[in-house]
């Protein structure tokens, strides 16, 4: 980019000791003892990000939804035009995250990028940043629950799955993620990690598959077909739609930010995490699109499909050779509930550290053994179990308090990176910054999100039903008044915004070793 922003780094490069060395002292000018251990390199926290955008699990999930609403034209250019739009957002948050690597991220940074009302930007950031990303594990778990099932019934088709069924499973994997994340950092590295591996070689897999074996391919014109199947007459409003399936899979990118505390040279890699997670899920996305669009056999029967990928599969592949490539799909689904459940406690850590959340000396304790904040883990479990038990009695529950997911966490990397723009030159950036790009680049994504989040927040299908409703803007307007109220009734008196602990010479004294 430019020389501003390429200078920083061949420092970094070149003093990459002097920065391995800085990053508690770093961490200590923000007002921080060091209490998680930094086992995170470079790959480490691009993994994060890169499992939780996780493309298997987000395009299997929404390519259904798409097929109706503007179809193989939507799905295809959509991507490509979202992709670009959420890589700005990236760039943007990943200046911010160079500036105040902490686990706080984005409520961090809000708080102190805020020039009036400190407390209040960083108290709704948080919220939404937490809502979000609970959501984010629930969704996530729920959609690993269905895909089992549908495995399970391609394998015993007397099995008949149920709305019970789907929410035991969903408990059970949030859990087991729970006991995967109470043991040390090092363990969740090396599952992001393998992680990483299991998408990239799950993605040749089934690329490949459905390249080589079908024996009918949908001519290069196909990627033009415009369907729109939403109930709405207007075209345009279906095709707008349609650009929700790959705002859907591109959320979750702020683990990288979230994991700055765990990560040497944060105030670099963490920045480098966002941005290349976002670019390499962009490309590798837009191949299994394209794979998935070409292998499309029967239209009308697979995109009225309860799993479309599924039957594409089925269709192209045979029943034994979809059941492999399902099995593919479903371990990167619960990969991504893992790292989602990660970075999840981190922002729980983070936010009790400065006094933000209920019991709040209890969430940001740390374990001597593991080094890592265990009771956030299980508050973020049972918030996720709690958040599935209206699926107990109604999906169409389930659905209104998950939907703000998407709308929370993008709303939540808004706010930082506006009032970051808001700051103008009294930005004092980090290492890893944009340069002359970094205004537009971020008035773009403070755009981009604004129009997104509306679009979110619009009637999906007609007819409008009980069960066909978006229940997003009334999820969301809970989540901003029960926060509102909080605010005014007792934190505004005891919430300032980040705290600090004392002088960087007072804070070292702290450090756990």
């Amino acid at each position: 980019m430019s020389e501003r922003m390429s200078a920083p780094r061949v420092k970094a490069r070149a003093g990459e000791d002097a920065v391995v060395l800085d990053d508690d002292a770093t961490l200590h000018a923000m007002g921080y003892p060091r209490k998680l251990t930094r086992r995170f390199k470079a790959f480490d926290n691009f993994a994060i990000s890169f499992t939780i955008i996780n493309i298997l699990s987000g395009i299997f999930s929404s390519f259904g939804f798409g097929m109706n609403a503007g179809g193989p034209r939507i799905l295809v250019f959509g991507w490509i035009g979202v992709s670009i739009m959420v890589l700005l957002i990236g760039a943007a948050m990943g200046e911010v995250a160079s500036a105040y690597p902490t686990s706080g991220a984005l409520y961090f940074s809000a708080g102190k990028l805020a020039k009036r009302h400190k407390g209040a930007w960083s108290w709704y950031t948080g919220w939404l940043n937490f809502v979000g990303q609970i959501g984010g594990t629930a969704a996530t778990g729920y959609a690993a629950a269905t895909f089992i099932q549908a495995f399970v019934q391609l394998q015993w088709p007397s099995y008949q799955p149920t709305v019970h069924q789907t929410v035991l499973i969903t408990a059970l994997i949030i859990v087991l993620q729970g006991l995967a994340n109470t043991y040390t950092v090092q363990l969740v590295a090396v599952l992001n990690r393998i992680s990483v591996w299991w998408l990239l070689i799950g993605l040749v897999v089934i690329v490949g598959a459905l390249i080589v074996i079908p024996d009918h391919h949908q001519s290069a014109s196909f990627v033009t077909h415009f369907e729109n199947n939403t109930g709405f007459t207007s075209g345009l409003y279906g095709g707008m739609l349609g650009l929700l399936v790959t705002s859907w899979t591109f959320t979750g990118f702020d683990g990288s930010f979230h994991m700055s505390e765990e990560t040497v040279q944060a105030t670099v890699n963490a920045p480098k995490g966002i941005t290349r997670a976002i670019g390499y899920s962009a490309i590798t996305g837009l191949i299994l699109m394209l794979a998935l669009v070409y292998s499309i056999k029967d239209y009308a029967k697979e995109a009225a499909n309860g799993a479309p990928p599924v039957q594409i599969l089925i269709d192209g592949l045979g029943l034994t050779t979809a059941k492999v490539m399902l099995l593919i799909v479903i371990g990167a689904m619960l990969f991504c509930g893992l790292a989602n459940l990660t970075s999840n406690t981190r922002q729980i850590f983070a936010f009790s550290r400065d006094g933000a959340m209920p019991g709040s000396r209890l969430w940001h304790s740390v374990s001597p053994r593991t080094r890592t904040p265990v009771k956030a883990v299980w508050l973020a479990v049972a918030c996720s179990l709690a958040l599935i038990v209206p699926g107990w009695w109604s999906h169409t529950a389930f659905t209104a308090i998950v939907s703000v997911n998407v709308v929370g966490l993008f709303l939540a990397y808004a706010v930082p990176i506006f009032l970051r723009l808001r700051l103008g030159d009294a930005f004092e950036s980090g290492p890893w910054n944009l340069g002359r790009w970094s205004k537009p680049v971020g008035w773009l994504a403070v755009i981009w999100i604004a129009l997104s989040s509306v679009l979110f927040m619009l009637p999906q299908a007609s007819p409008i039903t009980v069960d066909s409703f978006n229940y997003a803007p009334i999820a969301l307007v809970v989540v901003l008044l029960v926060a509102t109220v909080w605010w005014f009734a007792t934190a505004r008196r005891r919430f300032q915004g980040p705290i600090s602990y004392g002088r960087p010479d007072e804070i070292a004294a702290m450090d756990l070793i």
